[in-house]
């Protein structure tokens, strides 16, 4: 099984953000953007957004709900989250860069 580490997470159910302390050496800006996206997508749609690296440092953006929660947007989950992979990758890329090398130990690539 595929070890994952949580970069970040909010639920609707709890209505709570949630940022793994490991990160905290990211730049406020980028914590606040992350706190946005992740907050955005829960009050849209519902449910929980997590977002994960992957063991060879990609990140991935999943999705759950409860089971009985009747009121989750299925369709506008899929929709929102190609937006939100669409209008942040560039952030994204950035992260998966400073997680592979920080995180995994690998050599920054040449420019």
């Amino acid at each position: 099984m595929e070890e994952e580490i949580v970069l970040c997470a909010a639920s609707s159910y709890e209505r709570k953000f949630y940022l793994n302390p490991e990160f905290d050496a990211l730049p406020e800006s980028i914590r606040q953007e992350l706190q946005i996206m992740c907050v955005m997508y829960t009050e849209d749609v519902g449910g929980v957004l997590m977002v994960v690296f992957d063991e060879e440092g990609r990140l991935e953006l999943e999705v759950d709900r409860e089971e009985e929660d009747f009121l989750f947007d299925e369709i506008g989950s899929v929709l929102k989250i190609k937006q939100i992979q669409q209008e942040r990758r560039e952030l994204f890329e950035s992260l998966e860069l400073f997680f592979r090398v920080f995180y995994l130990g690998e050599e920054l690539p040449e420019a």
